[in-house]
């Protein structure tokens, strides 16, 4: 499973060491495999249409994903209302730290 994946974003064929995400946006997120070592865990956060937001969920839970309403992982099966939207966040298999939410942080 990849964030890519959970998210229903379309992932493309390995380019060499890369494995490419298209954002939807003519962003792409290319993903790399690092082998040599432990690598420190990641926060990716991906700001998502509300529309989408449930489906999202669904799809984690069909995965067996746990999702949780904090990044500390603390609220499992839960989501969050963060900045007026919803969000929650999700370990990928690396141990990377995903969030999806439906309204931006909220920026002094």
């Amino acid at each position: 499973m990849t964030a890519g994946s959970a998210l229903e974003l379309e992932v493309s064929a390995p380019f060499g060491p890369f494995l490419p995400v298209d954002l939807g946006n003519g962003l792409t997120l290319d993903y790399y495999e690092f082998r040599d070592g432990p690598i420190q865990s990641q926060h990716y956060a991906f700001l998502v249409p509300d529309t989408r937001f449930d489906a999202m969920i669904a799809r984690l839970e069909v995965l067996g994903v746990t999702y949780y309403a904090d990044p500390n992982h603390t609220e499992p099966v839960r989501t969050n209302d963060l900045f007026g939207g919803r969000g929650a966040y999700f370990a990928d298999p690396d141990g990377h730290n995903m969030e999806i939410l439906t309204r931006p942080y909220a920026r002094p």
